[in-house]
């Protein structure tokens, strides 16, 4: 019972402190996202209580039903028709960078072989279980993360070590993007790039939306029913991102706000039970691998820049499409507006496709790490 205590009194409190208009409370969330303090209660009264609760049977039932549901929430956001609006090419420039997160690593694995940083680092240490998660969060966010963490089987020490540099390295870009989508017209000149149009504009349904009763009934009843007919997490994940996909493009009347605070809201629901798991004094630190984050950082907006060129787009949808990824979708249409405000709808969109795509990237590099390097 304690751990359930323990996990309900951390959701409640996250969830209200940050909906709370206090300035220092604001100030501290701009530091500490509520998905990191989420993890970081449940492990403090943990370590106060002198208990362990990495083997409660919540983390079962969190594996078995709040991952999952977190999982078709998010997916069942995504509007496909909302996408033609964009154009085919931000989109390809957004999954560009997508998929330059997703390889890099087993890029750079193979070109330094038996350096420190890969024969010491990931493999003896065991960071390399913490790439997937990053792979995650950088392009789907938090729901990604959980689910490549488990996948991967990442430690609570690496875990921890990831998301705390996730945190700091995520709030240095963001700063960077800021500032980076305001010399975009100058990198139009210098790469000679012509074609600025506009896209077109995002029309918003006016459709009456179904209750959000129902649409959690539908959700649970798709996880319930997965299952009871599948074993394999995996497979799970698989089944229900495609029933997400089938209900927000099928169901006409589909409450995409609902879902997407749904969503959000099981986020820090798992966080906090995967919290009970932590131990503050397995937690270590390596400043190669942090070395090694801010240049697969790099090389992703280096890599959209050339394609923004090769594909002659406006060089601002480069830092919009990195925030999409790494940002998310609060960051992404704010740096947006940073430009043009009229882009801020697509901005959140590409960020919505981000969150339903981040697991399937992760997926993939676990398959190179797994098959190729390791």
């Amino acid at each position: 019972m304690m751990p359930w205590i323990i996990s309900i009194f951390t959701v409640v409190s996250v969830y209200y402190l940050d909906k709370w208009e206090n300035k220092h409370i604001r100030s501290l969330f701009d530091w500490v996202p509520a998905i990191l303090l989420a993890y970081l209660i449940p492990a403090g009264i943990s370590a106060f209580l002198g208990m362990d609760f990495s083997q409660a049977d919540i983390h079962d039932y969190s594996k078995s039903f709040f991952i999952p549901l977190a999982i078709v929430a998010v997916m069942s956001s995504l509007s496909i028709g909302q996408l033609k609006s964009i154009g085919w090419k931000p989109i390809l420039l957004f999954v560009t960078g997508s998929f330059w997160i997703a390889v890099f690593p087993i890029i750079l694995m193979l070109l330094l072989g038996d350096h420190e940083l890969i024969s010491s680092i990931f493999v003896e240490q065991g960071y390399w279980k913490g790439i997937p998660p990053i792979v995650g969060s950088w392009i789907g966010g938090s729901t990604s993360q959980l689910v490549l963490k488990e996948l991967v089987e990442c430690p609570e020490n690496i875990f921890l070590t990831v998301l705390v540099l996730d945190n700091i390295l995520v709030n240095i870009w963001t700063i960077l993007m800021f500032q980076g989508i305001k010399k975009s017209d100058f990198l139009n000149q210098k790469l000679k790039i012509t074609n600025l149009t506009m896209p077109d504009e995002i029309e918003s349904s006016q459709t009456k939306k179904i209750r959000p009763l129902t649409s959690l009934t539908i959700l649970v009843v798709s996880v319930l029913l997965t299952n009871m007919i599948v074993e394999s997490f995996v497979a799970k994940i698989i089944i229900l991102s495609l029933l997400g996909l089938i209900f927000s493009n099928l169901i006409r009347q589909w409450n995409f706000t609902f879902v997407l605070k749904l969503g959000g809201i099981l986020i820090i629901i798992v966080m906090a039970v995967l919290g009970l798991k932590l131990k503050f004094n397995l937690v270590q630190f390596e400043f190669s691998f942090l070395g090694f984050l801010i240049i697969w950082l790099l090389s992703h907006f280096i890599i959209m820049l050339f394609m923004a060129k090769i594909l002659n787009i406006n060089t601002a949808w480069v830092p919009i499409a990195s925030m999409a990824n790494v940002g998310g979708i609060a960051t992404a249409p704010a740096v947006t507006a940073a430009y043009e405000k009229k882009w801020m709808p697509h901005a959140i969109i590409l960020a919505i496709l981000s969150m339903a795509t981040g697991t399937f990237w992760g997926m993939l590099t676990i398959y190179l790490i797994e098959n190729i390097v390791m």
